[in-house]
C-alpha cells in the first residue's frame, strides 16, 4: 500500500483508539505488519511516534486546564504539594517521573518478552476490570455511595504513573489501565478522564521522542510522517471531545461496561 495512504490509515487508528481501553500501539503495529509488511521493530517505532500527535490533541483540548495547573507552580512546596491548589500539578509531576522510569525500563528490558498472548490477555483483563468498575459504580449510585475524591494523592500519582509506564509495551492499554485505576480509587468519571489524559501528554511526547532517537522511525519519509502525525492529532482532538461529552451526559458506569466489553472482545481476538 502507498505510504501516504498508510500514513492516513494509521493516523486515524491512533487518533480514534488512543482514548479507548484498547492498545492503539498494538493495533497500529498489527496494521502496519499486515498492510505495509513492516518489520516488528519498525511497526512499534511508528506506533510510538504517532503518540506525539494525540499528545498535541490532548494539549489543545485541555489547554485551559493546563494553564490553570501551571499557574499553581509558584505555590508548590514539597511538604504540601498534594494539597490544594497544587495537588494536580504534583500528581502530574510525580506521575510523569514514575511513568518515565517504568516506561524506559519496560522498553529496554521487557519488550521482547511481550507476546500476542500476553498483550491480548492483558487487554482482556483491563476490559474485565472496567466492567467490574462499572458494575460497582452502578451499585454505589443506586445505594447513594460516598463522595468522590476531590484531589489526587501521592499514592495515586505513583500507581497511575507506573501503570502508564507499562503501556509503552504493545498490547497494554494506557487509557484503560489509568482510567480504571483512578475510577477504583474513587474519582468521578470525568475527573478520571481528565487526570488520565493530562498525564498522557508528557508521556506520549516522550514516547514519540524515544521512537525517533531509537530508530529514527525507519522506513518512513518525512512527508508521510508529518501526514500521519497531523491526522492522528486532528482525529484525536475530535474523539477526545466526543468521549468527554459522552461522559458528561451518560452514566459513566454504562461507558465503563461498554468499553470494558470492547476490550474483552479485542483481547480475546488477540489471544486467538
Amino acid at each position: 500500500m502507498d505510504e501516504w495512504l498508510v500514513a492516513v490509515l494509521v493516523g486515524v487508528v491512533q487518533g480514534a483508539l488512543e482514548w479507548l481501553p484498547v492498545s492503539s500501539e498494538g493495533t497500529i503495529a498489527l496494521t502496519l505488519t499486515i498492510v505495509a509488511d513492516a518489520t516488528p521493530d519498525a511497526a512499534v517505532s511508528y506506533a510510538l511516534f504517532l503518540h506525539a500527535g494525540t499528545a498535541m490533541a490532548a494539549t489543545v483540548f485541555y489547554r485551559d486546564e493546563i494553564v490553570d495547573v501551571l499557574r499553581t507552580l509558584p505555590g508548590l512546596r514539597p511538604r504540601s504539594a498534594f494539597e490544594r491548589p497544587t495537588a494536580d500539578l504534583a500528581f502530574l509531576g510525580v506521575g510523569t517521573a514514575v511513568s518515565g522510569v517504568v516506561a524506559i525500563s519496560a522498553y529496554k528490558l521487557l519488550e521482547h518478552l511481550v507476546s500476542d498472548l500476553t498483550g491480548g490477555a492483558f487487554v482482556a483483563l483491563i476490559g474485565g476490570l472496567l466492567i467490574v468498575t462499572g458494575l460497582v459504580q452502578r451499585v454505589a449510585e443506586s445505594r447513594g455511595g460516598g463522595p468522590d475524591k476531590e484531589r489526587p494523592t501521592l499514592f495515586d500519582a505513583v500507581l497511575v504513573g507506573g501503570l502508564q509506564g507499562l503501556a509503552i509495551l504493545p498490547g497494554v492499554s494506557r487509557s484503560g489501565t489509568t482510567v480504571s485505576a483512578l475510577l477504583l480509587r474513587g474519582y468521578e468519571g470525568v475527573d478520571s478522564l481528565r487526570l488520565s489524559f493530562l498525564l498522557s501528554i508528557p508521556a506520549a511526547l516522550g514516547a514519540g521522542v524515544l521512537a525517533v532517537l531509537d530508530t529514527g522511525v525507519a522506513g518512513i519519509s518525512p512527508g508521510a510522517a508529518v501526514v500521519a502525525l497531523a491526522v492522528s492529532g486532528v482525529v484525536g482532538y475530535l474523539t477526545v471531545g466526543a468521549l468527554v461529552a459522552l461522559a458528561r451526559r451518560v452514566a459513566f458506569w454504562g461507558i465503563c461496561i461498554g468499553f470494558g466489553s470492547l476490550a474483552v472482545v479485542g483481547g480475546a481476538l488477540l489471544v486467538l
